[in-house]
């Protein structure tokens, strides 16, 4: 109960930390002809989030060996800007057209359409912008890896993750299995991986280091949309803070609707064991956190 205890306590610690960073970069209005916009993209992306991608990112950085925080701070809130933005376009009407996420209204429910778009695309491109004046800010040696990083990170955001993903998720009528991994592992665990290498080159670490992360990472990541599948069956609007059975209303595939609840959670866990096998290869004393946070994530509830 006490190891229970510690974590939920550090974990919150942790998500207060990435609170204070999303403040601190979130860019403010000067102007009162485009203060909507701000204001939006404030409300969506200081919600009640999880924190999970900029929090995975500060572990990887810490096993790898950096020990300063503040030196990747703007790289974790780009990385929950990316994901804010996504989840406002996704929710859209002509996407997945949701009314709830964690707990409040969606942005085009609380804005409309159009200033939820822009909301989005004003989230993404702060994003860059903030990375870019981090580079610019650093000698050669850490520029290089801070520009390393912007590349996987805007790789994993891009048509070769995220949005590839996206698009296969929209398109796709008959979706078979090998779609439905297409699309988990581009739509979400592509940013998950990129949050874990992202931190490890930051941390100049071994090629070899960023690899293993990488592979943990899509662990982590497919087990993570497998999860999503199974609470969007049986977790309720209350406790996941958005709508539930949307896959069913928009007539989706899933790995419960193939695979079934039972096999799904089997699939979950076997993921999460490969994962921490390979967590265990890093000789780390930095790495219990990290460890404790993949069993979060596989018995979450929301």
């Amino acid at each position: 109960m006490n190891r229970v205890m510690n974590f939920s306590n550090e974990l919150k610690d942790k998500q207060q930390v990435v609170e204070k960073i999303l403040l601190k970069y979130m860019p403010e209005n000067a102007s009162p002809y485009d203060h909507v916009v701000y204001n939006a993209m404030k409300y969506s992306l200081m919600a009640n989030g999880k924190r999970i991608r900029p929090i995975l990112m500060m572990e990887s950085y810490k096993i790898c060996g950096g020990n300063n925080i503040r030196e990747i701070e703007a790289f974790m809130a780009a990385m929950e800007m990316i994901h804010t933005y996504s989840l406002i376009h996704d929710d859209l009407p002509a996407m997945d057209n949701d009314d709830y996420r964690r707990g409040i209204l969606t942005c085009h429910k609380k804005y409309g359409e159009d200033i939820a778009i822009l909301a989005g695309d004003g989230l993404l491109n702060s994003a860059y912008e903030i990375m870019i004046d981090a580079c610019l800010k650093d000698n050669k040696v850490k520029a290089k890896q801070k520009l390393t990083a912007c590349k996987e990170i805007g790789k994993a955001a891009g048509v070769k993750g995220m949005i590839g993903g996206q698009v296969a998720d929209v398109i796709q009528n008959d979706i078979t299995m090998d779609v439905i991994n297409y699309i988990h592992i581009h739509k979400t665990s592509a940013i998950i991986e990129a949050s874990l290498t992202a931190g490890a080159v930051l941390a100049n670490g071994s090629m070899q280091k960023v690899e293993t992360f990488r592979k943990i990472g899509r662990c982590i990541g497919l087990a993570f949309q497998i999860q999503d599948d199974i609470l969007d069956i049986v977790s309720t609007t209350e406790e996941l803070g958005k709508q539930v059975g949307s896959d069913n209303k928009n007539g989706k595939n899933t790995y419960v609707t193939i695979k079934g609840i039972e096999e799904s959670r089997q699939i979950v866990n076997e993921l999460i064991e490969k994962a921490l096998d390979s967590l265990n290869s890093f000789d780390s004393s930095e790495k219990e956190f990290l460890e404790e946070f993949i069993f979060y994530l596989r018995n979450r509830k929301k």
